[in-house]
């Protein structure tokens, strides 16, 4: 459980004085914490993946939102900077993701399955394609569905 690990790698970011690292894995223990407290329960393997990868969008988003005034505001390079260091050191945690081809593969085999033809089966495509593999960008798996069914 990665948790378990998180005291460990805060304690090994304060004595290398890495403050971005130190800063991130305390955000993450922090957001372990509320999602125990929301859940009630101990968190398994798969809650504690899900929350660093809603951690993990929420960098991505910021990096987006950024890019417009990138050039026009100082300060913004330096925050979007920040923002990627944060968005890899989350990564550390997360299982490799899976290559937008074999995804590509996934959405085809779902859809042959379901035999879906419209974009109003879209929600039925997706949730197979996630029961099928973990670890899948939701944002990427719902445009390939989209672009395959229109």
């Amino acid at each position: 459980m990665i948790a378990n690990t998180l005291t460990q790698k805060i304690g090994e970011a304060m004595k290398a004085r890495d403050t971005v690292r130190l800063s991130t894995l305390r955000m993450l223990s922090s957001a372990f914490n509320y999602e125990k407290i929301a859940k009630q329960h101990e968190l398994n393997d798969e809650e504690e993946l899900s929350v660093i990868r809603k951690e993990a969008k929420k960098r991505k988003e910021a990096i987006e939102a950024f890019r417009p005034a990138q050039g026009k505001l100082t300060g913004v390079e330096e925050k979007i900077n920040l923002e990627k260091q944060e968005l890899a050191i989350l990564q550390e945690f997360l299982p490799p993701e899976i290559p937008k081809e074999e995804i590509e593969k996934l959405v085809g085999e779902a859809i042959l399955e379901l035999k879906a033809s419209s974009i109003s089966e879209m929600g039925k495509v997706i949730g197979l394609v996630k029961s099928k593999a973990s670890g899948i960008d939701g944002s990427t798996l719902a445009e390939l569905v989209k672009q395959k069914l229109s």
